[in-house]
């Protein structure tokens, strides 16, 4: 479950140099809606990337409990297609991108849901 540490790191990188790109990079290029949908985008990507570490963090303190791993996976799914559907959406403005994020909204709520449950039936 190391894999997932490592993955959440680099997630947590690649979020803040694209909060960073969509702050000065993008706020005078594209319309304030679709910004604020790249914004959503970055602040989803972040919050999930350290889901991805605890999750890895949690494995280590649980190490018999089975089901974290498809959790994390869903996570990393989620921050994809999620994040990314609203980062493409807003740097190339083709609105129909948008119909792919609730797919990445049920990865993560999934993944939750799959993380809890894992917890929950190794008590």
């Amino acid at each position: 479950m190391k894999i997932f540490i490592v993955i959440g790191v680099f997630a947590m990188a690649i979020g803040v140099v694209l909060g960073a790109f969509g702050a000065h990079g993008l706020k005078a290029r594209i319309e304030p809606n679709l910004l604020a949908a790249y914004q959503t985008g970055v602040e989803y990507h972040l919050y999930h990337a350290l889901g991805l570490i605890l999750v890895g963090v949690l494995a280590y303190q649980f190490p018999d409990v089975s089901g974290l791993k498809w959790g994390a996976w869903c996570l990393m799914w989620g921050v994809l297609l999620f994040s990314g559907s609203l980062y493409l959406m807003a740097v190339t403005g083709i609105r129909w991108l948008g119909a792919i994020t609730p797919l990445g909204g049920m990865a993560f709520i999934i993944g939750w849901v799959w993380i809890g449950w894992a917890l929950i039936r190794s008590a």
